[in-house]
């Protein structure tokens, strides 16, 4: 089941989930944004990104703005090549942005993951996954429970999160590889 759903959101566009999303996003821009969901809108992803139906697991979506950044008119003292005033690239993703304000919302629950769940012209939904590190479930679930200890407090706000380690440069190229930073140069003549 979950390989099927998998392949539908692969491209969304060329299966049945390009009329669901049509259908969906008209209620969403209708409704409250970082909101708590019942059930997560793609089940294969929230799986493998360490969802379970069980207590103490909370879904929630939440939309965030789209585009590069845009600064203020400087009205003295630079040529116009220096302005920097259109695309002004993020240093964040919108991922990330969309779980550190999940975060500030419901600031009881820790952010395990997120994943993205559509998108129109001005803004990108993504459903975050949060956990309750005070509930006697997640407790008492040797594979969750590590989320309890106080080292790993707000989460998304130290880039912590699977898209926090991606902005930092942290993710692996491959089976076996370096990492990326400190260098990929640096790791070459290592051994030299």
């Amino acid at each position: 089941m979950y390989h099927f759903i998998a392949e539908a959101w692969d491209r969304p566009s060329d299966s049945y989930v390009k009329q669901l999303q049509w259908e969906r996003l008209i209620q969403w821009r209708k409704d409250e944004n970082f909101m708590k969901i019942e059930h997560p809108t793609r089940l294969d992803r929230a799986r493998k990104l360490g969802y379970k139906a069980k207590q103490g697991f909370i879904v929630v979506r939440g939309r965030v703005r789209k585009g590069s950044l845009r600064k203020r008119q400087i009205r003295k003292g630079r040529r116009a090549k220096r302005r920097g005033i259109n695309k002004i690239t993020a240093g964040k993703s919108l991922q990330r942005i969309a779980e550190e304000r999940a975060s500030k919302k419901y600031p009881n629950l820790e952010v395990l993951n997120s994943y993205w769940v559509g998108m129109d012209g001005l803004h990108e939904w993504y459903e975050i996954i949060m956990v309750d590190p005070h509930h006697p479930v997640i407790k008492a679930d040797k594979t969750i429970n590590w989320i309890c200890e106080p080292q790993h407090k707000k989460r998304a706000f130290r880039g912590l999160t699977a898209a926090g380690k991606a902005g930092r440069g942290l993710k692996w190229k491959g089976k076996g590889a370096e990492k990326v930073r400190p260098s990929i140069n640096a790791h070459k003549h290592q051994g030299k």
